[in-house]
């Protein structure tokens, strides 16, 4: 017998646009709440527009990134600049339980969109904001995307590179969507508050406090007074037992001897240089990494004569730690994936759709709702529109004033 879905009953109001602040909304979704998008009329959320930008992939017919960051939502049209539209954003707050913005400070204050303006319509309501650089301080108020707020500002692309090589743009999202975990943990960590004092409360993130999070083993150690850290030289590394390798069908190894003296003896015999371990080069971990440009050659060298298959079944033989740098599309067929139930797929009806990807948050004993297609833009508003207690003539009144599209 189905369980009820553990967020079912809770509403949510998301008034923000392209990833971070949609994602975590697109989260709680997954675990049964009533999600419902607010959207520019005519053009929507930006994100609509986003899988037909190079260098994203190009599917004919599927728009597969707003289907993953706004599955189970519904959308309305609403002009938040037109003065109409007041009643029924207030509406909105009245009705909701968590309400997910990340409209740069200026223009929420324009908009009377900060959380003293809303609070005091629903003391209960949990305002979840998200921002590129924070709230305080000389950047508060500039745009902040993934790539500039996350990845550059951070340090993390500075260092996510080969010493000379340029720093190279990364895979669009990634730091969203981790900072979209931060802010689901923090809605959740709201609703905990509430259960315990029946009041509502503001929570923050932000791209640049995640990318300092992402970057803090190194970053930390800066902050403790460590000399500035930089890319690493793959032909002369700290270690080379933890670097990465081509074999000779143009696949890369990725060695991670965490426990050395253990590992290092078992990797030589499993590569048929059982001899090697006499070689101070060897020796110890000390010997080792000062060598390391020496062994770093000589890997290079013996990775190149065989191909991956080989290599693999030979470490997987003696239980040594390394990965396989995959292809995106090897992602898609990896049977681990697959069998943890990372994609599930499309709850549409149609058995030819694609699978989708599962966000990374579970709980044994809850389980999720089916992922259902996105919304088309505005497929929603008569019906939240009513749901909200406006009539047909109220509805009529909203499309007069321009606060929601004349159709």
């Amino acid at each position: 017998m189905e369980r009820t879905p553990l967020l079912e009953g809770l509403h949510v109001v998301d008034l923000a646009s392209w990833i971070a602040g949609p994602a975590a909304a697109t989260v709680l979704s997954d675990f049964g709440a009533d999600v419902v998008k607010v959207e520019p009329p005519g053009v929507g959320d930006a994100y609509r527009a986003f899988s037909r930008i190079p260098p994203n992939p190009q599917v004919d017919g599927a728009n597969y990134t707003w289907q993953l960051d706004n599955r189970n939502k519904r959308s309305i049209e609403l002009n938040l600049k037109s003065p109409g539209a007041r009643g029924v954003l207030e509406r909105l707050v009245r009705w909701a339980d968590v309400l997910v913005t990340n409209f740069p400070p200026p223009t929420r204050a324009k908009l009377g969109l900060e959380y003293d303006d809303l609070a005091p319509l629903n003391p209960r309501l949990i305002y979840a904001d998200i921002t590129g650089f924070g709230e305080t301080g000389p950047d508060a108020g500039q745009p902040g995307f993934d790539a500039t707020a996350y990845w550059a500002r951070s340090g993390l692309m500075h260092m996510t590179r080969q010493r000379t090589a340029p720093p190279a743009i990364n895979v669009f999202g990634a730091g969203d969507h981790a900072t979209s975990i931060s802010l689901f943990a923090g809605i959740m960590t709201a609703l905990y508050r509430r259960e315990r004092t029946g009041l509502g409360a503001r929570v923050t993130a932000s791209l640049i406090a995640e990318g300092a999070w992402g970057a803090g083993c190194w970053l930390q150690g800066v902050l403790a007074g460590a000399d500035d850290p930089q890319p690493v030289d793959r032909l002369d590394p700290p270690n080379a037992l933890g670097s990465v390798y081509r074999t000779a069908d143009d696949r890369w190894l990725l060695l991670a001897f965490a426990n050395e003296n253990k590992e290092v003896p078992l990797f030589l015999r499993a590569v048929g240089h059982p001899e090697a371990a006499e070689d101070p080069r060897f020796q110890d971990s000390r010997s080792r990494h000062s060598h390391a440009a020496e062994i770093t050659e000589l890997l290079d060298k013996m990775f190149a004569t065989r191909p991956l298959a080989e290599w693999r079944k030979a470490l997987d033989a003696a239980d040594l730690t390394y990965g396989v740098v995959q292809t995106l599309e090897e992602c898609a067929d990896d049977p681990q994936f697959l069998a943890d139930q990372v994609f599930v797929p499309i709850d549409d009806g149609d058995t030819r759709s694609y699978l989708t990807i599962d966000s990374p948050v579970r709980l044994d004993q809850e389980q999720k709702v089916r992922p259902r297609p996105a919304p088309a833009l505005g497929e929603h508003t008569a019906a939240v529109l009513t749901e909200l207690g406006f009539d047909h003539a109220g509805i009529d009144d909203l499309r007069t004033a321009g606060a929601i599209p004349q159709r």
